[in-house]
């Protein structure tokens, strides 16, 4: 079971590497083919250079050369030297840039991830085993105001209860250190996850409720199992499948669900340089970023597929039924 784990883990990480490649000549022929000239924005509107300084800036960017030679040099800077080339518009280096940018985004997505799947699975839950009372109907109208609000809405009205009328969290930036960077990102992480947990309370329940019908629960309680005992043991794993399905969904876009979060809140993530990026036509910027954001998709998806195995052991790989 082991050398068939580590081959499957191989075979995909293989195809994983491919699209990587693959998505990546589509970024960089899409940003080529868009308006706007890289030049123009480094030198800045209303600019007139002499044409011995656009020449410069052209070789120094490798702009003079056919594109898929450019392709080819940033192909071979990325594989070999993890180098995206120098922002057009800072002057740095896109690597240092990501990892300058991306720990926030990284705390705040699992921060948000984190309290999605805690109250979204207890909730949905909750919601099942009350079906149809009181309790149930609440936790589905906030459901559907929760999937109805978007995040800078959820983020503004944050904002303005917990920052300014009560003001128990702060109003901008990350914070330093583990606690402080946690109470920084409190209000940014509940905003994010507002929308997602309305989602897997959704799913939760659905699945639930399926599951509850089953001759197994009922086999269960009648051996004098208690109700949360009986959904614990075979309940929960039985109905999780779905759920990681979406679990796994969300995971894949924890980085760019973050963009209208981090400007809301004044972050400096990966999701505000991204459209930082794309407002000032920064091209290997906007390359970097955007191939973060593709991997971070594939392998959330490779994670969620893993996730089937630990949850479900009728999963095989290999197998007939995988």
């Amino acid at each position: 079971m082991s050398a068939a784990f580590a081959s499957y883990v191989v075979r995909r990480l293989a195809v994983a590497a491919v699209l990587l490649v693959i998505l990546s000549f589509a970024i960089f022929s899409l940003l080529h083919l868009a308006p706007g000239d890289p030049i123009q924005a480094l030198i800045g509107v209303g600019a007139a250079p002499s044409p011995q300084t656009v020449r410069i800036l052209r070789q120094e960017y490798h702009l003079d050369l056919p594109f898929l030679e450019q392709y080819w040099l940033w192909l071979k800077g990325v594989i070999f030297h993890l180098d995206f080339g120098q922002s057009i518009t800072t002057h740095v280096s896109v690597t240092d840039t990501i990892k300058q940018r991306l720990p926030i985004t990284l705390f705040l997505g699992t921060y948000a991830f984190v309290l999605t799947m805690t109250f979204g699975v207890s909730l949905g839950m909750l919601a099942a085993v009350k079906k149809q009372s009181v309790l149930d109907r609440g936790i589905v109208a906030g459901v559907l105001l929760g999937v109805s609000t978007p995040a800078f809405v959820s983020g503004i009205l944050l904002l303005y209860v917990f920052s300014v009328a009560l003001p128990w969290f702060p109003s901008f930036g990350a914070g330093s250190g583990f606690v402080d960077r946690l109470w920084h990102l409190t209000l940014p992480a509940i905003a994010m996850a507002l929308a997602d947990t309305a989602m897997i309370v959704k799913q939760t329940r659905a699945s639930m409720l399926n599951v509850l019908d089953q001759d197994y629960m009922t086999f269960a309680r009648a051996r004098g199992l208690s109700m949360w005992r009986c959904l614990y043991l075979y309940g929960l794993r039985n109905a999780l499948i779905p759920v990681v399905t979406v679990g796994g969904f969300l995971l894949s876009f924890l980085l760019t669900s973050a963009v209208l979060v981090e400007i809301t809140f004044s972050l400096s993530g990966v999701g505000s340089t991204l459209v930082n990026a794309a407002t000032a036509k920064d091209i290997p910027l906007l390359q970097g970023v955007a191939l973060l954001v593709a991997t971070a998709i594939i392998l959330g998806n490779l994670l969620a597929d893993l996730a089937y195995m630990a949850v479900d052991p009728r999963i095989r790989i290999g197998g007939r039924t995988r």
